[in-house]
């Protein structure tokens, strides 16, 4: 005999325990550091909203979605925020599948949280999560909307374009989904839903430049990263040589000189950028530079095209392969930058509970390397099971489970070219949405039972608006 169904208000409370379970299990790194995990360009962000300063090499975007949880009292309130949207986009995601209960959802969380590097992007302060969250909104807005509530569309409608406007290269990652649709010819419906957060962002990204920086543009300084990028694998190192110095570029000065590392290119305070031939330091090097960077990359694309694009692709193929912590959870990898806006702008306790942190005390990166061994073994195991889910959802023609799974698969892949094209191959790049992989093979790998058309449907977000 089957069970009747439970009433709506028990679905929600079972629905709301089960996210608050799993967004407790995915803060763990933090709980186990005493402190949300800090990287060095956290300083910048928590800058956005302490100075307040309009950085040039980052959007204003992350600073004040952090600062809406943290309000200058504590940064756990910015990753118990993280965490909380983590488990709810990955609740929608079972639930629109087909595949979701509250049982599964937090044995799922629990998976994730200790077999992958999810927990550690949820934990640190850093625009790295919102990544995974910007593929998941795009995803089922465009596939799962007949499937969501009123509220879980405006909510996915308002979240998804800042997460995709919080960092440049996520811009890219969305349009690939966007082509997704075009290609599976998912109807303009599921496109147009599927632009929304791209189309968002864009606006965002204009409107936040014109204010800070007098220009509008979605990267007003972008040139100096794409430069940054062709210094560090040649092409770019040739055209200076071959047009100086009647080019009367500044880099001229440098030419032999310049490093073969992008970061090292960017950051080093005695690069290039950053310093006179004499020695004397620039400020905002990065800024200044960017008009000489636009004229040297398109030189650089004019002579070089092949070049310029297998080695994108050759970075492409590195980062699929690199996915783990990276440079995050060392002592070094805090700096000296963050301290500062934290005593300007935080409590003195939450100064004391940062520097108390494993992290300060450099004993947080033995954990991290210790677990962080399992995470390649469980991406291989996953893969066939991703893909034998993709060509079940095929076989079945389930368009919404083919497209929800695809986009999945699509956003990983579309990160690692735009981060690894792009910025050059970094582990942390790939971990924020590697976990894609074990997703996927989890929800998909089990068809739905039966898909019912939707124009004879019940809508399965009614049952959370609607009294019975």
């Amino acid at each position: 005999m089957v069970a009747p169904p439970k009433p709506v208000p028990a679905r929600r409370a079972a629905a709301l325990v089960a996210i608050l379970g799993g967004a407790l299990l995915l803060l763990w790194p933090a709980v186990l550091n005493g402190y949300p995990v800090i990287f060095s360009d956290t300083g910048a962000f928590i800058s956005q909203t302490v100075v307040p300063l309009m950085i040039w090499d980052k959007p204003w975007i992350y600073g004040p979605f952090a600062w809406l949880f943290h309000q200058h009292v504590s940064l756990w309130f910015t990753i118990i925020a993280h965490a909380l949207i983590v488990s709810h986009m990955v609740w929608l995601l079972g639930r629109v599948a087909g595949w979701g209960s509250p049982r599964r959802h937090v044995a799922l969380c629990l998976g994730l949280a200790a077999l992958t590097a999810l927990p550690w992007s949820v934990s640190i302060v850093m625009p790295d999560v919102l990544t995974p969250v910007a593929v998941l909104g795009t995803a089922l807005l465009g596939w799962g909307w007949p499937a969501l509530s009123r509220a879980e569309r405006a909510w996915l409608l308002l979240l998804t374009p800042i997460a995709v406007a919080s960092h440049l290269s996520n811009l890219p990652v969305i349009f690939a989904v966007l082509v997704l649709a075009v290609l599976l010819r998912a109807g303009w419906g599921v496109a147009l839903r599927a632009a929304v957060p791209l189309v968002g962002a864009i606006a965002l990204l204009l409107v936040t430049n014109v204010v800070g920086h007098g220009r509008l543009s979605i990267s007003p300084y972008g040139s100096t990263f794409l430069l940054a990028r062709m210094i560090a694998d040649g092409p770019a190192q040739r055209t200076i040589a071959a047009l100086c110095p009647e080019r009367g570029w500044y880099l001229c000065a440098f030419v032999g000189q310049l490093p073969d590392d992008a970061d090292e290119f960017l950051w080093n305070r005695t690069s290039a950028m950053n310093r006179l031939p004499d020695g004397t330091p620039i400020f905002l090097g990065g800024r200044e530079i960017a008009p000489e960077a636009r004229e040297i990359v398109m030189e650089t694309l004019r002579r070089e095209p092949g070049t310029v694009v297998m080695l994108g692709l050759g970075n492409f193929l590195t980062q699929m392969t690199r996915s783990g912590l990276g440079d995050t959870t060392r002592q070094r990898d805090v700096g000296y930058g963050v301290i500062p806006h934290l005593r300007n702008g935080f409590p003195a306790a939450e100064v004391a509970r940062f520097q108390a942190a494993l992290q300060q005390r450099d004993e947080l990166n033995a954990w991290a390397l210790a677990v962080a061994r399992i995470f390649p073994l469980v991406l291989i195991l996953a893969a066939p099971f991703a893909l034998l889910a993709w060509a079940r959802a095929h076989a079945a023609r389930d368009a919404r489970a083919l497209g929800l799974l695809l986009a999945l698969l699509v956003g990983m892949t579309g990160n690692a070219l735009a981060a690894g094209a792009l910025s050059g191959p970094h582990p942390r790049y790939q971990a924020r949405i590697a976990w894609f992989l074990p997703l996927a093979a989890v929800v998909f790998w089990r068809p739905r039972p039966e898909v019912i058309p939707a124009a004879t449907a019940p809508d399965p977000a009614r049952s959370h608006t609607s009294p019975g």
